[in-house]
């Protein structure tokens, strides 16, 4: 059975936890469309990856109401 060698302090055992923290996604611009897309990713709005069409990507209409 593992048991602790001796007591772990909490200035010891809180800073373990220091450095988690929420970090920004890092996002580039699409060559193509301008959309900001996730790097070596398709972009979702134009179907283009490194200059090529690599997904047909049906164009979104507007609704006249």
């Amino acid at each position: 059975m593992a048991v602790p060698k001796g007591k772990v302090s909490k200035a010891r055992r809180d800073s373990r936890k220091a450095n988690w923290k929420a970090v920004t996604p890092t996002l580039i611009e699409c060559t193509h469309c301008k959309a900001k897309i996730r790097p070596h990713t398709v972009c979702s709005e134009c179907g283009y990856y490194d200059g090529k069409e690599v997904i047909a990507v049906a164009k979104k209409e507007k609704a006249d109401k």
